[in-house]
């Protein structure tokens, strides 16, 4: 299982006056398994692009294949596209809407057919994959909980729906710390559990570097990078040209690279920044 992309297009507004190229020629592909970042600045053809994958916009050339499905296809039906990808909006937890937990987790297999018999060992599955304790909280209003807690309930949501590809638009914004890392850790673990195929957009370069095998990084709607957070961040000064960052600790070797002619280095944690450091300015004394 795999996603597919082929030359997609797509233009908002299309034949009107104000029309705008979203996202412009784009190929790519995604392994079964992989954990894929994309990262852009606003305007850059992020959002669009995620919307292709479950079928949200439907491209104006190209083609997209997600689980098998050409989603560009009218004769795909949203239902089937619905069962094999998850989307998971910015700020998910805006979107609860029923009275209890249970309800809101089992609303989307419900609406997929699934039986009431079966609806709440699947919610029980999804909540508890999301270390949520489904004893505790399956009778509780989902606008009692906590901001993690709410999103994790939204996303169990989607996954009660058994998708094999999770899309997450800013997974962690808005999160204090710990639930940041409660979120990292999570989508971690449903990897690892599921064997999902997960992409992910992301403002926060240093969970994109924590989190992606690979990174694709849009601009001006098109693709312009490609590669493991090891390679694309080793071309800083080209994503500053662009308008984005690096993870912080990249930054500070970029900086040292500036201004004590460090050889530039993409490293993510700050003991391997500092050992990194440590062996240069020891080597210059030698």
């Amino acid at each position: 299982m795999s996603i597919i992309a082929r030359h997609l297009k797509y233009i908002y507004s299309k034949g009107l006056p104000g029309e705008t190229i979203a996202i412009d020629d784009i190929s790519f592909e995604i392994a079964d398994g992989e954990c894929v970042g994309v990262i852009g600045h606003t305007g850059s053809g992020k959002s669009t692009l995620l919307q292709h994958m479950n079928g949200l916009l439907r491209p104006h050339s190209g083609e997209i294949f997600v689980a098998d499905m050409n989603i560009g296809d009218d004769s795909v039906k949203k239902a089937d596209i619905s069962r094999s990808v998850g989307l998971v909006f910015q700020y998910p937890e805006y979107q609860l809407f029923e009275e209890t937990v249970e309800k809101d987790v089992a609303f989307g297999p419900r609406n997929l057919g699934v039986p009431d018999r079966e609806l709440p060992t699947i919610v029980r599955e999804s909540l508890e994959l999301l270390g949520l304790d489904c004893d505790e909280l399956a009778d509780k209003s989902p606008f009692e909980l906590s901001g993690g807690q709410k999103r994790r309930v939204a996303i169990a949501g989607v996954l009660a729906m058994k998708p094999r590809v999770l899309i997450l638009d800013e997974p962690t914004a808005g999160l204090d710390p710990a639930s940041k890392r409660e979120m990292l850790d999570v989508i971690k673990k449903l990897r690892c559990d599921r064997e999902l195929i997960v992409v992910f957009v992301s403002h926060n370069m240093k969970d994109i570097a924590e989190l992606s095998d690979r990174v694709l990084v849009m601009n001006g709607g098109k693709l312009v990078m490609s590669g493991t957070p090891e390679e694309v961040f080793a071309r800083a000064s080209e994503l500053k040209g662009m308008g984005l960052s690096v993870p912080p600790v990249t930054e500070i070797i970029y900086e040292l690279s500036e201004k004590l002619q460090l050889p530039f280095k993409a490293i993510f944690e700050e003991r391997e920044a500092a050992e990194y450091i440590a062996a240069h300015m020891m080597g210059r004394q030698g």
